[in-house]
């Protein structure tokens, strides 16, 4: 049996939705295949969506048409502004979700979409000719075709659970692995590499003693991504609690049986997702570690151990968490578990998110090594919408990094590679303080419009409001309070918009709140944010200064490793090729020199 699409989405996590709902969008006939429905938008990890890096994420994805942050806001339970008391630059909504809640609110919003069918079984192999992609085929023996394919596949590649030294294979916990494609992309030219990751237990709400827990409470008005706060967002507290000296000794006194450090995972894990054990053996001057206490929803009955992940055995964890102030009588609901699984080299990729083996392949998510739901939702979006466009016979599209935390991402898998599960950072982003989740729609609206993602209307009112903060900037500089203006008083520790404009007057059209944080951000941060932007503007002539026809080995002075890098990648532009692993800002600067010397007339030669 041989069904016809334009795209077809393996897989039906993150990743999976942003793919397909973007390439719907697009007006392709999208065929999401995936052996269980029930299984679309799966929280298996921490029920929450954002935090440092992440948010900003969400909130490009968001201006950009995706779901991610609509959903989010849908179920959310609990929302706090992480790092409220740092600059902009870093500060970063969290949003605790009703984890059953939230799938049923994706599955929900797929099934509506008429362009998505959803194909329910296991993808067996790619089908391709002559360099490429024709579809896929199902272990039932079905085919599905279609000119681009996006492969969303999670930890499911090859994927093996682990608990102590007991593995058994699956994507994870319950759910079967995906046994046949890691095959079929080496089969067509790819590298794969080994990679793990974890989750924590889940402990029974009513054997915890929450009263000796440090509550956190939600913003009160708690915040959103999409500008509207969900109904319960505000609902739910979350909790602090820590390990103890007892939770360091018993973990160093069963190291052995831990997966990781009992030597039967090969695959390298998360430098900034850690596991409790790596936290004990890698930061020995700590006394404790502070755990998060996260509740999985108000209709469920576990909470989550947010920074307790582990390969320990199920009888170890029990005794490990009844060592947590709180937790002296905690019943484990599900246990932690290690899951190693199969992902692509993602240097295999173009910034498009398509493989350079084979044309008409797209992946997006953990499949190219990265950890984290937000970082996978915003490469399915890429990739869903480079997919369509392809099944058109469009020209592909890209964020660029100087556009945003997305394009940051991209560039940096794709020009740099990875030797571990990567996550987005706030460091990672030289250009942070113009990309703050609060102009998300002012840098990306505009980009999304122009290639369908979201109506041209939605543009035109992100830009109208643009207007109205500068009008009012403008209009704050003219008005005074005695010998300052507005915008001097706005500059005032302590002051705020409101009472700036209670003494110079209100606007003739009043601002949305998110308009008046906006105006405040402006003046208080202007000279950073300008500073930022000459910044990225003298990067940005990099990007423009061609090295088609430069021949690198007659280059002085490069590096005999960036040298050798630059003749293997043959980076088109000066930009691209500071971009480069093993590339030096001195040879950056002899690249520099060389095309400028390229450009000046010789001298005349002297009597």
């Amino acid at each position: 049996m041989n069904q016809a699409y334009d795209v077809i989405v393996v897989g039906g996590g993150h990743a999976g939705i942003e793919a397909a709902a973007a390439a719907a969008r697009l007006g392709a006939r999208v065929a999401m295949a995936l052996p269980q429905a029930d299984r679309i938008g799966l929280m298996p990890c921490n029920p929450a969506i954002g935090g440092p890096g992440k948010s900003q994420l969400v909130f490009e994805i968001n201006a950009m048409g995706g779901v991610m942050g609509q959903l989010a806001d849908q179920t959310a339970i609990h929302a706090r502004t992480l790092n409220a008391s740092k600059g902009p630059a870093v500060q970063s909504l969290r949003v605790q979700n009703e984890r059953d809640g939230y799938a049923n609110a994706a599955r929900q919003r797929i099934e509506a979409e008429p362009n998505i069918t959803l194909v329910l079984g296991e993808v067996a192999s790619l089908d391709a000719d002559a360099g490429q992609i024709q579809g896929v085929s199902l272990v039932d023996g079905r085919t599905l075709t279609a000119p681009a394919v996006v492969l969303c596949t999670g930890t499911f590649l090859r994927g093996v659970v682990w608990y102590g030294q007991k593995q058994r294979e699956a994507g994870r916990q319950g759910e079967a692995p995906s046994r046949h494609l890691s095959h079929s992309l080496t089969a067509t030219g790819h590298t794969l590499a080994r990679y793990k990751t974890g989750t924590p237990p889940r402990v029974r709400s009513d054997s915890v003693d929450f009263s000796v827990l440090e509550e956190v409470p939600a913003d009160q008005p708690p915040g959103s991504f999409s500008g509207t706060p969900g109904p319960r967002a505000a609902e739910s507290p979350t909790w602090l609690t820590h390990t103890t000296e007892a939770t360091h000794t018993l973990i160093d006194d069963n190291l052995g049986e831990s997966a990781m450090y009992g030597g039967s995972i090969d695959g390298q894990g998360p430098r900034y997702c850690p596991s409790i054990e790596d936290k004990v053996v890698k930061f020995r001057d700590k006394d404790r570690h502070l755990l998060f206490v996260e509740p999985d929803g108000q209709r469920t009955s576990e909470v989550y151990l947010q920074g307790f992940s582990s390969s320990m055995p199920p009888r170890l964890q029990e005794r490990m968490v009844r060592t947590l102030p709180g937790f002296e009588n905690a019943a484990i609901q599900r246990y932690a578990y290690a899951v190693e699984y199969d992902a692509l080299d993602p240097t295999q990729l173009n910034v498009h998110l398509m493989s350079k083996r084979l044309n008409g392949l797209f992946t997006a998510g953990q499949i190219n090594g990265t950890s984290g739901y937000e970082e996978a939702a915003a490469q399915g979006l890429i990739a869903g919408t480079n997919a369509a466009r392809m099944a058109a016979g469009m020209e592909p599209v890209t964020v660029r990094r100087d556009q945003g935390y997305l394009g940051v991402m991209l560039d940096d898998l794709v020009r740099w590679g990875i030797d571990e599960p990567y996550r987005m950072l706030t460091s990672r982003n030289e250009y942070r303080l113009l990309h703050r989740q609060d102009n998300a729609s002012e840098r990306l609206s505009g980009l999304a419009a122009d290639w369908g993602l979201v109506p041209r209307e939605q543009a035109h009112a992100v830009a109208a409001s643009v207007q109205r903060i500068e009008a009012e900037i403008a209009r704050l500089a003219k008005r005074r309070d005695g010998t300052d203006d507005g915008l001097k008083l706005l500059r005032r520790e302590g002051s705020s918009y409101a009472s700036v404009v209670a003494r110079v007057g209100e606007p003739d059209v009043p601002l949305s709140a998110e308009e008046r944080r906006s105006v405040e951000i402006r003046v208080r941060y202007e000279s950073y944010i300008e500073r930022s932007r000459k910044h990225l503007d003298g990067r940005q002539q990099y990007e423009r200064m061609s090295l088609q026809h430069v021949r690198f080995e007659e280059v002085p002075s490069l590096s005999g490793e960036g040298l050798e890098r630059l003749q293997e990648v043959r980076p088109p532009t000066l930009g691209a090729a500071q971009r480069t692993r093993g590339v030096r800002d001195s040879d950056v600067t002899a690249l520099l020199v060389h095309l400028k010397r390229r450009r000046e007339p010789a001298a005349p030669a002297h009597a």
